[in-house]
């Protein structure tokens, strides 16, 4: 049974997210939770005979399924002996932030369409990394039952949204060594109808900022615009910041882990730039003899190049898994090493503030950059920009593992001066800081070319030209 993707569980309400299959998940985690519990326990007091009930913190968006499928786990959770508290409508970072030293479970589809929910799970403020996900997809599987009734959970509730943004702003405040940051700042914010209505704004005020809102009331049909923050859906945001008098915007999916910045000229800035001006930042202002970067196998080289000007190094983990390639580091790299940060594209983890991904403190964070530099284009000043494309290549299912194969063989041929890496698709860096990366789709029939090149058009040609031709013969 595969139930996770990169960012939990996720699909259609009508035949994917039931709750029947909600009520399984909760059933699964407080198993699980129950029997990790036990087990700490055990190794640390032989003599004691049972383990306290675990705790999970139960957050939600403001889908319109949201309210069935929370109850729905809420249900599974306490007739499996776990305690639940719901901490109501909140975005993601916030349910993350209530889950440190107990679980938690969100309720989000994050940018999937509003016929769409999902499952979120995290353990003490940090997603459930892969090992955890097959054992509650094992759970699941084997149809666990109820608890006796004498050891079900009991239900409350807490409040998190509050303490979080408060949190948030003194967070930035420490940072920037200010008490309002951002004064003087213009900002738009595009909430996308999310959760990011709930903290962004609010946080961004607190430091100092006229901040003006587009699609900030909650609304599980997401009328202002889809939830997936694209350039062609933010066509009304970056508009209002072409014909206004602002200094720049940001906006949000629907769950506020992911960030788009765009500049007061309405264009919106590449997010390999806004990964690296915060990563090159965090480096900066690490005390680390050895402060590490863990970003994943599609973002740009103009990332290594940033960090490593600044101090830092560059080690990449496969997509959706941010927080196993931090736990590989901090384990590999002995004394010294610190994760300075950790992000993909458009998706930011702040290891100072908390292991989970969170865009509501990366808009908080790039705002002070912006305070600092005078504008968004001092921000970038330091970055080498090079053309960037994403191409699909179709590819069925089936055939996947042999095109790949063929292609760990053949693209190092095709580019001879490159340095290769094979370990999340085959990656070619080469001499002039151009690079490309073909990897399977884990979701959609494609094989996925990523490349960034001064002549990027030579450079995709050419791979597209080899990954269809391996395609065509893996078939």
């Amino acid at each position: 049974m595969n139930l996770f993707g990169t960012a939990g569980i996720r699909g259609p309400v009508s035949e994917r997210v039931t709750p029947e299959l909600a009520l399984s998940v909760g059933r699964a985690v407080a198993t699980h939770a129950r029997d990790a519990d036990a087990n700490a326990t055990a190794r640390s007091d032989a003599d004691a005979a049972t383990a306290s009930r675990p705790t999970v913190v139960l957050g939600q968006d403001g889908r319109e399924t949201s309210d069935g499928i929370a109850a729905a786990v809420e249900a599974g959770l306490e007739s499996a002996g776990a305690d639940c508290r719901r901490v109501g409508v909140v975005p993601t970072p916030a349910l993350a932030y209530a889950s440190r030293g107990r679980r938690g479970v969100m309720i989000t589809a994050s940018h999937n369409p509003p016929t769409d929910n999902g499952i979120k799970l995290f353990d003490d403020g940090v997603e459930y990394d892969r090992a955890a996900e097959r054992q509650i997809e094992s759970l699941v599987a084997d149809h666990q039952h109820s608890a006796p009734w004498d050891e079900w959970g009991s239900t409350g509730s807490t409040d998190v949204i509050g303490v979080y943004c408060d949190d948030v702003v003194e967070y930035a405040r420490k940072f920037f060594g200010a008490s309002t940051p951002l004064d003087g700042l213009s900002i738009i914010v595009d909430c996308g109808n999310g959760m990011a209505s709930l903290g962004t704004p609010q946080v961004l005020r607190e430091l100092g900022a006229r901040v003006v809102t587009l699609n900030a009331n909650v609304d599980g049909h997401f009328p202002g615009r889809e939830s997936k923050p694209t350039r062609e859906s933010l066509g009304d945001f970056l508009a209002f910041l072409a014909d206004g008098e602002f200094d720049f915007g940001v906006a949000h999916d629907g769950d506020a882990d992911r960030i788009v910045v765009a500049d007061g000229d309405g264009e919106v800035v590449d997010e390999n730039t806004v990964l690296a001006v915060l990563a090159a930042r965090y480096v900066r202002e690490s005390d680390a003899a050895d402060p590490v970067v863990v970003t994943t196998p599609d973002t740009s080289a103009r990332i290594d190049e940033l960090v490593r000007e600044s101090g830092g190094r560059t080690e990449r983990v496969r997509l959706g898994a941010l927080h196993e390639g931090m736990a590989r580091e901090r384990t590999a790299g002995g004394r010294g090493t610190e994760i300075a940060f950790a992000a993909e594209p458009w998706k930011h983890i702040h290891p100072n503030f908390g292991g989970w991904i969170d865009g509501i403190v990366s808009a908080a964070v790039f705002s002070g950059l912006v305070a600092e530099a005078g504008d968004v284009e001092g921000v970038r000043a330091p970055v080498t920009e090079r053309p960037y494309r994403q191409v699909n290549v179709e590819c069925p299912d089936d055939a996947k593992d042999a095109a790949m194969r063929r292609l760990e063989t053949e693209l190092p041929e095709l580019f001879p001066e490159g340095d290769v890496s094979t370990e999340y698709g085959v990656r070619i860096e080469l001499p002039d800081a151009a690079w490309v990366l073909v990897r399977p789709s884990g979701t959609e029939p494609y094989v996925r070319v990523y490349a960034e090149s001064e002549d990027i058009d030579a450079l995709v040609d050419e791979t597209v030209d080899a990954v269809g031709s391996a395609v065509a013969e893996s078939q």
